[in-house]
């Protein structure tokens, strides 16, 4: 399969992991009271943190799955270009959501995409909270000319094998305790095996003749295993509840979604809409945390005393003023810094 061919459900599927996140932070937030509607809400969110592995997971397959033979300083140059303006913009964003300016040790580690690597909350969470990700996904595209080199050139029994070791690492690896528990939750290197199974399933699909899968058949096992592992991981203690029960699912709906776009079917992440969300999704994620803390300062909220319908219409206004600020900063920063950066790059070799 050529390389670069457009997966369009991929993009869509961006946006449904942005919106468990979402959902994720306004029920883990206190921001629901207790009732019957709410606790609903928090059954289906509880384990909404794991759309963070599934962005690592579906970071690594789009890398790889699109990657070209190019120099690893311009893939890392149009890397910058994607992440880095839009990062700026929203660590401006939360030192004015935060309404003070925090430690210039955190404030640098956030601008640098160090933060991460950090034992110490204040800096892994410091300034935007979220951009611990980016932390993490700077890590990645670092070693991602190296890691690309080595898993290209593996036989499909090998690559079969990583995506199986690399989510053995994810379950086994906590048992240690201790910093463990830690380093597989924030760090980028303990978070690498889910962008590692990003980059064999990738291979995987690559080297699969689409029109010899049992496409109902894949996409059946994908629903069983993916609801299966999420309810599973909403019952579990960290950090096996962000990654290990539901990377199987995902890697099998990132399969399917992708065999699906090369045989032109139907899903339904691939439509106009789902693919534009999935197009903000990125923008989304870096600001939905800084709306939700902008609601609870001007309505002086997370308020326990809530109705369950007040407190969820609040989370519906946050939502869309997420999307509406997301949008902003895609059409804004995102897009034109990215084309900017782009061009000076084409121009300066």
């Amino acid at each position: 399969m050529a390389p670069g061919t457009h997966l369009p459900s991929l993009t869509g599927l961006r946006w449904i992991a942005a919106f468990l996140v979402f959902g994720f932070h306004v029920q883990v937030g206190g921001r629901l009271p207790e009732a019957t509607a709410t606790r609903l809400v928090q059954d289906v969110f509880g384990a909404g943190a794991t759309g963070v592995s599934f962005f690592f997971l579906l970071s690594g397959f789009v890398l790889m799955w699109s990657s070209a033979r190019e120099r690893p300083g311009e893939f890392w140059w149009r890397r910058f270009a994607r992440v880095y303006p839009l990062h700026a913009a929203t660590a401006a964003l939360a030192l004015i959501v935060g309404g003070g300016l925090p430690p210039a040790p955190v404030v640098a580690a956030n601008l640098t995409l160090v933060q991460a690597w950090s034992p110490d909350h204040a800096y892994y969470q410091g300034l935007n909270a979220v951009s611990w990700t980016l932390s993490c996904e700077a890590f990645f595209y670092l070693m991602f000319p190296l890691l690309a080199a080595g898993i290209g050139r593996l036989r499909p029994d090998a690559l079969t094998l990583t995506l199986i070791g690399a989510w053995l690492v994810i379950v086994a690896g906590p048992f240690a305790g201790g910093p463990a528990v830690w380093f597989f939750h924030w760090t980028p290197a303990g978070r690498l095996p889910e962008f590692v199974c990003g980059l064999a399933l990738a291979c995987l699909v690559r080297r699969t003749a689409p029109d010899r899968v049992n496409l109902t058949r894949l996409w059946c096992a994908a629903a069983v295993v993916t609801v299966a592992g999420y309810v599973l991981a909403g019952r579990v203690a960290e950090p096996w509840n962000l990654a290990a029960y539901t990377l199987p699912g995902f890697a099998l709906v990132l399969a399917a979604a992708a065999l699906a776009d090369l045989r032109g079917r139907w899903t339904p992440w691939r439509n106009r809409v789902m693919v534009r969300l999935g197009e903000l999704s990125f923008a989304f994620y870096l600001v939905h945390v800084l709306v939700l803390r902008g609601f609870e300062t001007v309505l002086d909220t997370p308020r326990p005393d809530l109705s369950a319908g007040v407190a969820l219409a609040g989370s519906l206004c946050a939502l869309l003023s997420a999307l509406v600020v997301a949008w902003v900063l895609n059409t804004t920063v995102e897009r034109p810094a990215r084309r900017l950066l782009l061009r000076r790059g084409a121009v300066s070799r």
